[in-house]
Parts: structure tokens; sequence; C-alpha cells
């Protein structure tokens, strides 16, 4: 079994979720008390959401990049980045290590086409929506992707830096968030992607009438698999 580096606090409301699905589906694929092999660096999210809003993108990347030298130093096979808005800085963080990085939108966009779905409805931060990044990494797997409107993008990137990452969720922001899932399904959204690891917190299957992919699970159960080589294929680059 291969040992799993995750970068995660960014938040850790939605890391411990990684932490409980990659052991899960581990100890479902071994049995008995079997677990998995993990190596955790948890930043703090504070000097992450800073970097963020300031656009200080390489200087958020060169702290990642430092975290996950630290990683592989400490023994990691691979890394996970426990967070949609910073694979913005993958690249940065690939080029300062020798061993892979899982791409989240690389999981996510595979369990999509499997599933048959190519028009998708996109939500997470507005930094996820609205810049190239992870948009095209999708895009790049034959995905159409919509994101929603202006007023819409605001309200969703609110809700998950003022109540998910502070661990609140509530009702009223689920009915916001329906609604917004609902209006992408109208525009010919067959399915919507999660692009925020926090909003599988809040967002529920029944929620909507089009599948619904949660990232951080679909993230989380690929590192598992591919800890234990089960994953088809390396890391695309």
């Amino acid at each position: 079994m291969k040992t799993i580096g995750l970068l995660g606090g960014m938040s850790w409301e939605s890391t411990v979720s990684y932490y409980q699905t990659i052991n899960r589906v581990v100890g479902q694929r071994l049995g008995g008390l079997h677990s998995a092999r993990i190596l955790l660096y948890s930043v703090d999210f504070a000097e992450i959401d800073c970097l963020q809003q300031g656009e200080l993108w390489k200087e958020a990347g060169a702290l990642l990049a430092r975290a996950g030298r630290t990683l592989e130093a400490g023994g990691a096979d691979f890394l996970v980045l426990c967070t949609n808005t910073m694979h913005k800085v993958a690249p940065q963080i690939e080029a300062a290590v020798s061993i892979p990085l899982l791409h989240i939108a690389d999981a996510t966009a595979e369990r999509v086409v499997a599933s048959g779905s190519r028009r998708v409805g996109l939500l997470g931060t507005r930094f996820t929506m609205e810049q190239e990044f992870y948009r095209c990494r999708l895009e790049r797997h034959g995905l159409e992707v919509v994101v929603p409107s202006e007023g819409d993008r605001e309200s969703v990137h609110r809700i998950i830096y003022e109540e998910l990452c502070r661990g609140r969720v509530l009702e009223s922001s689920r009915l916001v968030y329906g609604r917004i899932v609902a209006e992408l399904v109208a525009r010919g959204c067959e399915a919507v992607v999660l692009g925020c690891t926090e909003i599988g917190l809040l967002l529920r299957p029944s929620d909507s009438r089009v599948p619904l992919f949660d990232t951080a699970m679909i993230h989380a159960e690929e590192a598992a698999r591919y800890a234990l080589d089960e994953h088809g294929s390396c890391p695309i680059p």
C-alpha cells in the first residue's frame, strides 16, 4: 500500500471527510482492521485565504510547494491536495516534488464521463467558477462546463467562505444552492460538479433532479484506490 500525502486544512472541515473516506474505502477493500497509510500537512487556512483575496497565487503556490516537499520527505508516495481552488497552483507544487499529484478535476471528470453526462454545471468558489484553470481541466475530458449567473456565483462563494468553511450548515443556504442547481438544470446541465470540497457538507443527492458529483468524496475515493494500486493509470500531468 502506498503512503498518501494529504495537503489539507483548506478548510479543515472538508479535510475531515477526506480522512474518513480514504480509511473507509481501504477498510472495505482489505477487510479487518486495515486502514490507510496517511501523512497529513494541514495549513492555516487564514494564511491561504489572505493570499487568495490578494491574488497572490505565486506566494500561495510556494507555501503549498514547501508543504508538499515536507510530505515527500516524510515518506509520502503521492500527493492529494484537499481543495479545488488551490489546484490553480498545482503545477507549482508538481514542479517542487518528484512524486505524483492526484488532480481533483481529473478524478472528477473521469467519474462524470463514466456516468454518460457531458454538459455539467459547476459550483465552487468564484476563483474556481470564473478562472480557466479548473474549467479547462474538465473540458480536456470532453465535458461542456456551465457556471451560474454572476449574482448566483457571488452567493455560492459567500456561503462557502462565511458559512461552510466555518462549520455552519444552514437550511436557508441549502435552499439557495438548490435553486441555483435547478437553474443550471434548466439550462441543459445533465449533472452538477460540486467544485468546492465543502459543498458536499451542504447539498444532498435529494436536493437535485440530476446527479451531483461531490469532488471531495470522489477525490478521496480515488486516492484510496491509487494507494491500493487500483487506479488504472498514473495521474495526468
